[in-house]
């Protein structure tokens, strides 16, 4: 097939050459991009401690306390007022409607005076040789069963009265007169403001690292630039399964400035190394790392020690003059050309 040239139309070989000359050029371009060093961040390891934490979070609350809640689906008749204050055990928090209740018991109390006075009246037959033994004995029985019927009336009716199950102070209270009660519901907190600790929650995998005497470092939003600490006191030797956590309790010096009911970030320190040599966490993945070496990227394996969220001990495989590019270049491959930057 002859190519045919049309008036006015660059030449065909020409055109052919500017577009091997235009691809020639891309060619180039990528290649040196492709050549050109990649800019890298390094930093150099330091010295200092690492400190190997369990992480939980808690609430803080007092040693001894107790919640005060109803029985019964009954209306509220009457509230001590009395939040803040200082009640003794057995005191009288609030109370339930128990019309009802004391309807029943009067009816009761009558029915026992009238079997009473019916005893009364077949014991004196007996004692005239009247009336029989089996009847004065159906009549003894008949007030045994209404005296058990109002000793157990008169049981129920504690039910209605809410009292303070220890010394203490009222914590919190809630509810108002007039609403109904549900049972289960907490109307009462009462408890020893002081001596006050935290009760957290800890993963079961780490709950063999936390043994009691441990310190621990807490964080709580109330005072964001305050490090507070607690002391590992308790752990509950049952586990929930459902959860997969282990309650722990923290004891709090008694000049903490918490208060009952904030919730705390806690860390406990299970481990400290001291003038540990440390690289940036965000450089390692796993056991492995990239150091430069005059410009060249090096993948190195490194054997890690205590693993921190800022940074990373290193037990062997580097030294202390050699810099670490951070974070982990995933894209960077072993002997790559790199231009470095310090971090």
């Amino acid at each position: 097939m002859v190519e045919k040239a049309v008036p006015g139309d660059p030449p065909l070989k020409l055109s052919r050459v500017m577009i091997a000359l235009v691809a020639l050029a891309a060619a180039a371009a990528a290649y040196w991009r492709l050549t050109l060093p990649q800019e890298v961040v390094a930093a150099t390891p330091t010295r200092g401690d690492a400190a190997e934490i369990v992480y939980a979070t808690g609430v803080v609350e007092p040693r001894i306390w107790a919640k005060v809640t109803p029985l019964l689906r009954e209306r509220l008749v009457e509230l001590c007022n009395c939040e803040g204050e200082s009640v003794e055990k057995g005191a009288v928090l609030a109370r339930l409607d128990d019309r009802q209740p004391q309807a029943t018991l009067s009816e009761l109390r009558a029915r026992q005076r009238f079997i009473k006075a019916d005893y009364d009246r077949i014991a004196t037959l007996v004692e005239r040789r009247v009336a029989s033994e089996q009847a004065l004995d159906r009549a003894r029985s008949e007030l045994s069963q209404v005296e058990a019927l109002i000793a157990g009336q008169e049981t129920r009716l504690e039910t209605y009265i809410l009292r303070a199950p220890v010394s203490g102070v009222v914590l919190r209270q809630d509810g108002e007169v007039g609403e109904v009660a549900e049972p289960g519901t907490v109307l009462f907190w009462v408890g020893e403001p002081k001596p006050l600790q935290i009760e957290a929650d800890v993963n079961e995998e780490d709950i063999p690292r936390v043994v009691v005497g441990q310190r621990a470092v807490l964080k709580a939003d109330a005072f964001p630039d305050r490090v507070l600490e607690a002391k590992v006191e308790a752990i509950t030797p049952k586990g929930d399964p459902v959860a997969k956590t282990y309650r722990v309790h923290l004891a709090l010096p008694d000049d903490t400035p918490l208060r009952i009911g904030m919730t705390v970030e806690v860390n406990v320190i299970v481990q400290v190394s001291a003038d540990a040599l440390l690289v940036p966490t965000n450089g390692l993945r796993g056991g492995s790392l990239f150091v430069a070496e005059n410009g060249t990227a090096r993948r190195r394996d490194v054997k890690v020690g205590i693993r921190g969220a800022s940074n990373t001990q290193i037990l062997s495989g580097l030294n202390e003059k050699e810099h670490v590019i951070v974070p982990f270049p995933e894209d960077l491959a072993d002997g790559a050309r790199i231009k470095e930057k310090r971090g």
